[in-house]
């Protein structure tokens, strides 16, 4: 069951037409929750990106958008798809509603949520290698919009395709400075000695909901710098560590970049501070 403006609607249901802003413009948004046992994990930064990022696009936001609304529709979703007690990844979009060209007749929106069940409850640290390469047929564009979930995503999509025709399990966006910005599917984090890098949000990179939290737990850490500067390619030959962080899987090693080998000590220790971090804080 899927979850339509309020409406619990089977997942098979054709709910949307060809006027669907979301399709012909890319003119939506979308939040990815992970929910365990009905508990949101940081329901707080999810709503209060969404909102932000709603203001910035100029949506109108209806006076029922509350957290506590929304975060009702999701656990009524759950209910229907009889996952209350499971580890579950919730995509919450919202949409201009439909009508005009590029211009929007109204401001208006829609949301629909949907829900796909988790091999896992925790954050889980994969063993097996995992290999990426700089994807540099396109770039993303430094500035204020690339920070923003929508769904102008082509990008990541193209990466995906080069991925999986070149062998790798990801890719490393860059942006027109020729500056490291992500990965794929989540930020980017370096280390070298006891100094741990991530790009700024200035060079395009997701605000993400993850990598606010990891900063977070990490500047409490004392055994650590913290670094939020731009990361050149040739940075990446020179890291001791490399990993992708999300809100579905965590934290994410990388193993290998070309003919570089990275360790994971720091991503094993981080993770278990991540996963004590959610216990604590992660559904408030």
């Amino acid at each position: 069951m899927i979850n339509f403006n309020g409406d619990l609607l089977p997942s098979t249901s054709f709910f949307l037409n060809q006027e669907n802003r979301g399709l012909r413009y890319g003119d939506a948004l979308f939040e990815t929750i992970r929910v365990v046992n009905s508990k949101i994990f940081f329901w707080e930064e999810h709503y209060l990106r969404l909102m932000a990022s709603m203001r910035i696009l100029r949506m109108d936001i209806p006076m029922d958008f509350t957290m506590e609304y929304l975060e009702s529709e999701i656990k009524k979703t759950l209910e229907a798809n009889t996952m209350e007690d499971k580890a579950v990844r919730v995509r919450l979009g919202v949409h201009r509603e439909g009508g005009g060209l590029y211009l929007p007749e109204s401001g208006s929106v829609a949301y629909i949520i949907e829900t796909r069940e988790l091999d896992s409850p925790f954050y889980m640290l994969g063993g097996e290698p995992y290999t990426v390469e700089l994807f540099k047929d396109h770039w993303v564009n430094s500035g204020l919009l690339s920070t923003l979930k929508t769904n102008n995503r082509l990008i990541n999509v193209l990466a995906s395709v080069y991925a999986e025709e070149n062998g790798y399990e990801n890719c490393l966006l860059i942006n027109e400075k020729k500056n490291v910005v992500e990965a794929i599917n989540g930020n980017i984090f370096l280390v070298r000695g006891n100094i741990i890098k991530t790009p700024p949000q200035e060079d395009g990179c997701i605000n993400g909901i993850l990598r606010k939290q990891l900063l977070k737990i990490l500047s409490k850490l004392e055994e650590y710098t913290v670094e939020e500067a731009s990361v050149s390619p040739f940075e990446l030959q020179k890291a001791d560590e490399l990993f992708i962080t999300n809100t579905i899987t965590g934290i994410r090693p990388v193993t290998n970049y070309r003919k570089k080998q990275f360790r994971t000590d720091i991503s094993r220790d981080l993770l278990g501070k991540l996963n004590m971090h959610v216990r604590l804080e992660g559904g408030k």
